[in-house]
């Protein structure tokens, strides 16, 4: 990746649940993953978001190996940035357990937080869809388009 610019970015659980059901390797979810494995995108997290993906991933209804699952943890521990997170008071979230994923990627400046659940988030141009991350690394000539 070098002389490319990299983007920051939270991944949402959601995303990674869906970038694993997908059958297809083209999907905007599995290009946000794959993105992420290529080096186009340092995802940032902490060990609370961690634990949730692991939580999320291992349930029984979604029956992903947990081969998949550690991989998938610990592309994230070595590629990406562990942070801490700051804390907002006046934003309200209708699911308590976003918090945690805004407020790290509050941490880090112009960082993205790329969720299939834009509704449950504060309006922002850099809170964005998976589809819309896609754009972005097009955009940025991370990703050919």
């Amino acid at each position: 990746m070098k002389g490319e610019k990299q983007i920051y970015a939270v991944i949402d659980t959601n995303v990674l649940v869906s970038s694993l059901l997908s059958s297809s390797k083209e999907s905007n979810p599995a290009i946000v993953i794959s993105s992420i494995i290529n080096g186009g995108i340092i995802p940032l997290y902490n060990e609370e978001i961690l634990l949730e993906y692991k939580e999320v991933l291992t349930r029984k209804k979604f029956k992903f190996s947990l081969h998949t699952i550690d991989v998938l943890i610990s592309t994230f521990r070595i590629v990406g940035l562990n942070v801490n997170r700051t804390k907002v008071m006046k934003e309200s979230f209708p699911d308590p357990d976003d918090i945690v994923f805004y407020e790290v990627k509050m941490s880090v400046d112009d960082s993205y937080l790329v969720t299939g659940n834009i509704k449950h988030f504060p309006h922002s141009p850099l809170v964005v869809t998976p589809f819309q991350m896609v754009q972005i690394l097009k955009e940025k000539g991370i990703l050919a388009r």
